[in-house]
C-alpha cells in the first residue's frame, strides 16, 4: 500500500515538496470554502480578544489538507505550532513536557489523536478546559498531586476515524471541521498553483486531467504532477498537455475515475468471487491480504463517496456504476442490498 501513486497517506518523497507546496494563510488555502470561512472569522475574533482559539478538531480521509491547515491556524495567530502523533504521546510525563513548553495562544496540533492512551486522555482534560495539568509526586502513601498551571493554549486535533474517538474528547472541541473530497475544478487550481511553484507549464486541459485522476485528494494531486513532469522531461515536452497527462496515468496504472489496480482488485473480488456481495468487510481484508483498517480508512472512503462502493449491514456490495467502470455483466445489487 505505501508505494501506491494513489495512496492518500503520506511518503518521504511528499515531506520533500510539502514547504514548497504548503500555503501560508486562509486566502492562500484553496478548497474546503465553507470551513475556511469559519476560520477565518474564528481567528479574527479571537485575536481580536486577544484570547487563544478555540480547541478544533479536523476529521477525515488522510491527505486532504488537516495539518496543512494546523500550520496556517498558527501563522495567522502570529504563534507558533508544536506538532506530535497520539501514538508519540506514550505517557502522562511525555504530555507534560509538551504542555509546559507551549506558549501563551500556541497551538498543539495532535495528529491521529485518537490513537492517545486512556491515561494520557484523562490527563488532557484539564489542559485543555482549564489550562493546568495536575502532575503526580512520590509513591504510595506519600504521593501528591501538584496542580502545574499552563499558558493558554489552542488544540487542534486531526483524525481519520472519527468513530474512534471518546464522546469526553470529542465534546470538549469548540469546531469539529469534517473535511470532504475535493471536486475536480478546486483540484485544477491546486495542480496549476504548484506547477508555477515548480516552474512547470501547465495548460488547462493538462491540469483537467491530473485533478480528474486524483481521487479528490490535494497530495495525490500533488504526486501526480511531479511524475508528470518527469514524463514530461523525458519525453521532450515542455508544457504539461492532456495528452502527456494522459500518458502518464496510464503508464502509472490510474484509470480516468482515479482506480488504480488495487481498487480494481478490491472490486473484483466482490463481484467475481461473492457474486457483487453482500461481503464483510473481514472477508475482503483477507482475499487481498490488507489490515481491515487499510481497507476501511485507505480504500473504501473514496470508492464510497464515488459511488462504486455500498456499505451495508450485511456486508459491502459493488454498484451498478461498478459493473459498468468494469465492463462486468451478470448480477448487480438490487436497491434493497444497498439499503436494508
Amino acid at each position: 500500500m505505501a508505494d501506491r501513486i494513489l495512496s492518500p497517506a503520506e511518503d518521504a518523497d511528499d515531506v520533500r515538496f510539502d514547504r514548497l507546496f504548503r500555503p501560508n494563510s486562509l486566502d492562500e488555502y484553496i478548497g474546503q470554502a465553507r470551513h475556511k470561512e469559519n476560520l477565518k472569522v474564528f481567528v479574527q475574533a479571537a485575536r481580536g480578544r486577544n484570547e487563544p482559539l478555540d480547541h478544533i478538531l479536523f476529521c477525515g480521509p488522510p491527505g486532504l489538507g488537516k495539518t496543512t491547515l494546523a500550520y496556517i491556524l498558527a501563522r495567522e495567530m502570529g504563534t507558533t505550532l508544536h506538532t506530535t502523533s497520539g501514538p508519540a504521546v506514550e505517557h502522562k510525563g511525555a504530555l507534560a513536557g509538551l504542555l509546559t513548553k507551549l506558549e501563551p495562544h500556541d497551538v498543539l496540533f495532535i495528529d491521529e489523536i485518537h490513537r492517545l492512551t486512556p491515561a494520557v486522555e484523562e490527563s488532557l482534560y484539564p489542559a485543555i478546559e482549564s489550562f493546568r495539568i495536575d502532575i503526580m509526586t512520590g509513591d504510595g502513601p506519600y504521593a501528591t498531586t501538584i496542580q502545574l498551571p499552563l499558558k493558554p493554549f489552542t488544540l487542534v486535533g486531526a483524525t481519520t476515524r472519527t468513530g474512534l474517538l471518546t464522546a469526553p474528547l470529542l465534546s470538549r472541541f469548540g469546531y469539529v471541521a469534517r473535511l470532504d473530497f475535493y471536486p475536480v475544478e478546486d483540484l485544477m487550481l491546486i495542480v496549476e498553483r504548484s506547477a508555477r511553484l515548480l516552474d512547470v507549464k501547465i495548460d488547462a486541459s493538462g491540469a483537467r486531467e491530473i485533478a480528474g485522476r486524483s481521487r479528490g485528494t490535494p497530495r495525490v494531486a500533488n504526486r501526480l504532477l511531479r511524475r508528470v513532469r518527469d514524463f514530461a522531461d523525458v519525453l521532450g515536452h515542455k508544457v504539461i498537455t492532456e495528452s502527456i497527462a494522459r500518458t502518464t496515468a496510464d503508464r502509472l496504472d490510474v484509470d480516468s475515475a482515479g482506480l488504480d489496480e488495487m481498487d480494481r482488485r478490491l472490486l473484483l473480488v466482490i463481484i467475481d468471487h461473492y457474486d457483487g456481495g453482500p461481503v464483510g468487510v473481514e472477508t475482503i481484508a483477507a482475499a487481498l491480504a490488507e489490515p481491515r483498517d487499510t481497507i476501511e480508512d485507505v480504500y473504501e472512503p473514496f470508492l464510497l463517496q464515488q459511488g462504486f462502493l455500498g456499505r451495508t449491514p450485511r456486508g459491502r456490495v459493488a454498484t451498478r456504476k461498478a459493473y459498468e467502470h468494469l465492463g462486468k455483466k451478470g448480477k448487480e445489487p438490487r436497491q434493497g442490498d444497498l439499503f436494508s
